[in-house]
């Protein structure tokens, strides 16, 4: 079976065609334009597919809340403008007569890693993608739990600072304004301007600065008050975190000490372990809706 897999995010959109074996092929990787909004978003990607010739289905990953049944975003926030209520099943299927699938990205890049990654080992797991924001999903006997309303495992609103929040009418405190990629270079930047993202953040980290490793490790202990809310509740065997901030070795092992250090003692099994598929767990995953 040749499927089209698709991976749209907020800044790029990968693309490519996958087999049963999870094997890709035709790789492409574009700027998504999500600032010009949902249609245009949608319109360049029909257009992107039509290039790649013959394939069986499609299947799509993407940012947002999304309907899986019916194929609907039904909430994106402000990064993709126009694309909540978008019709991406039904666009899809008029334009190439294929039959679609269309998931939640990180419940896609979750079932990447259950099926091809970091996961296949396991039946029941949590996933945690840091960046922006901080996304989720719950695997269940290898099925992504959606919840009554489709939208299960918005872990980036659990509250980890209740005392502090909307005294003045200002946003509440939800984890991932202290825990995403964003909270960690928001901070960095006031030590060091050129902090400007994770990867030079890091390569600083990696020079000596004191004041920066200060800064990564009220981080982590962010990063763990989290953890250690999700972990009291669903007793996991295992937590895969991702995004592109995770990729740093270091950071596992931080994490993973600091959280276990602060839960339960019958809890501290659970293993935390690096998302293994890095960019291509979304189309991975997104093809495994027609492989499982």
């Amino acid at each position: 079976m040749r499927i089209l897999a698709a991976d749209i995010g907020g800044t790029n959109t990968k693309l490519c065609l996958a087999d049963e074996r999870g094997e890709l092929k035709q790789f492409q990787e574009y700027d998504t334009e999500s600032r010009q909004g949902g249609p245009h978003v949608m319109a360049r990607l029909m257009d992107k597919i039509a290039e790649y010739g013959d394939f069986d289905a499609i299947a799509i990953s993407t940012a947002g809340q999304v309907d899986s049944q019916a194929g609907i975003i039904v909430f994106a926030n402000e990064n993709i403008p126009d694309y909540t209520g978008m019709k991406v099943k039904a666009m899809l299927e008029e334009r190439f007569h294929k039959p679609v699938k269309v998931e939640n990205d990180v419940n896609a890049a979750a079932l990447g890693e259950a099926f091809f990654g970091a996961a296949r080992h396991l039946s029941d797991f949590l996933c945690l993608t840091y960046g922006t924001g901080i996304g989720g999903a719950i695997v269940i006997d290898r099925k992504i739990y959606k919840g009554a309303n489709g939208v299960a495992a918005e872990f980036g609103h659990i509250l980890t600072h209740a005392a502090d929040g909307n005294r003045h009418g200002e946003p509440l405190p939800f984890y991932e304004k202290f825990a995403s990629t964003t909270a960690l270079v928001q901070k960095a930047r006031q030590v060091d301007p050129d902090c400007t993202n994770g990867k030079i953040l890091f390569e600083k980290l990696g020079q000596g600065s004191g004041q920066l490793e200060q800064v990564v490790h009220a981080w982590v202990n962010e990063v763990a008050y989290g953890l250690a809310s999700i972990i009291h509740i669903f007793n996991p065997s295992a937590i895969i975190v991702g995004g592109g901030v995770m990729e740093q070795e270091c950071l596992i092992h931080l994490i993973e000490a600091r959280t276990k250090a602060i839960v339960m003692e019958s809890y501290r099994g659970v293993e935390i372990l690096k998302a293994s598929l890095g960019n291509k767990a979304g189309v991975l995953g997104a093809a495994s809706l027609f492989l499982r």
